[in-house]
């Protein structure tokens, strides 16, 4: 029968022996008294996430926006969008995303108690370096969240993120912590560093909103998602370490003070330098200077390829974007640059970055 043990009948074999052979050695035992460990009962439950999401739900906000864009023919059209938000202090101060609101004409505000008001463009304070932005409304005693210590998480720690996905109004979705400290570029020059990873869903119109522990507190902004064929589980918050001083700044002074040079940047690499017959692959070129700048003043022109910073080589404009914002206002910098066929140097004293729009 198919599948059976078929048993072949064999010659009888010679009697057998209780004699040990000569080639066999007994093995040594390891731990003679050693026994299993015992089997646990029970294990620890996980806090409720019911419990986490009343806590912190009353603080955050929807955000809807409005952005006046050009069609195909340059008329004028309106676009909307959404994200979330969160109150941060009561007095009507909510903290976002910087591309939640950029560019937006009109922000309007929804509390998770219905209540809805409307920001203009002087109510908005943006850092695009750090995508963080805060919104101010005409509101009072509202409920404010309560901030969490970031530095203090560890991977597989449980979060719960909470805020608009899709638009479709506030939902929660659960995870756990799955990387820390992650860098990820967001653009040309530019990298969100210190964020927070986890596995919650993350999700168009998430953006903003807290990213809170099982204490109910925001240790993060939900920022980031890699949208790609195959990834999953793979969203990013920026770490309350890093948001909590700009988000003062912001609240504060209006914007983020950083020393400046003055000058706008792109990556020079291979594919870069050959389509512009650029003497060199690597570096930052200047594609604009402001005016006056202290780059303008160091003899620095548009189109010079800056490949080192105080004797630190530069390979990328996101680097020398981070040499300058880790000097100090008022320091002098050693800046070496070609331009054409010659490599120069010279020197420049940063000074404090204007207010946008300045």
């Amino acid at each position: 029968m198919a599948g059976c043990l078929l048993v072949v009948p064999q010659t009888p074999a010679s009697p057998t022996t209780t004699e040990t052979p000569a080639s066999y050695t007994t093995p040594t035992p390891i731990d003679p008294a050693w026994s299993p460990p015992p089997v646990e009962s029970s294990a620890p439950t996980l806090p409720s996430i019911a419990d986490v999401v009343e806590e912190v739900y009353p603080s955050v906000v929807t955000i809807s926006t409005e952005v006046v864009t050009l069609d195909f023919f340059l008329r004028p059209q309106t676009q909307t969008g959404a994200g979330s938000g969160w109150i941060i202090d009561g007095n009507g101060i909510i903290a976002t995303n910087n591309h939640v609101v950029e560019g937006a004409k009109k922000v309007t505000v929804k509390l998770a108690d219905g209540r809805t008001f409307q920001a203009g463009p002087d109510n908005v304070y943006r850092d695009p370096w750090t995508d963080l932005a805060v919104i101010e409304i005409d509101a009072t005693d509202l409920p404010a969240a309560s901030l969490g210590d970031s530095t203090q998480l560890r991977v597989g720690d449980w979060v719960v993120a909470i805020g608009n996905p899709l638009g479709h109004g506030l939902r929660a979705k659960e995870g756990t912590i799955s990387g820390l400290k992650v860098s990820i570029p967001v653009g040309q020059g530019q990298t969100l560093d210190d964020l927070i990873e986890v596995s919650a869903a993350i999700n168009p119109g998430n953006s903003g909103g807290p990213l809170a522990n099982m204490r109910g507190q925001v240790v993060g902004i939900t920022s980031a998602k890699i949208a790609a064929v195959g990834v999953e589980g793979m969203g990013y918050a920026i770490s309350t370490k890093i948001a909590k001083p700009i988000i003062e700044q912001l609240i504060t002074r209006g914007y983020v003070v950083r020393p400046y040079l003055g000058i706008q940047l792109y990556t020079v690499d291979e594919y870069v330098a050959a389509v512009n017959h650029l003497p060199v692959d690597k570096g930052a070129v200047i594609t604009y200077m402001t005016p006056g700048s202290p780059a303008d003043k160091a003899g620095l022109k548009e189109l010079d390829i800056i490949v080192r910073f105080q004797d630190e080589e530069i390979t990328t404009a996101e680097e020398l974007i981070q040499a300058i914002h880790s000097s100090q206002v008022g320091e002098e910098v050693k800046i070496t640059f070609v331009r054409g066929e010659e490599t120069k140097t010279t020197h420049a004293r940063l000074i404090q970055s204007p207010p946008p729009g300045k």
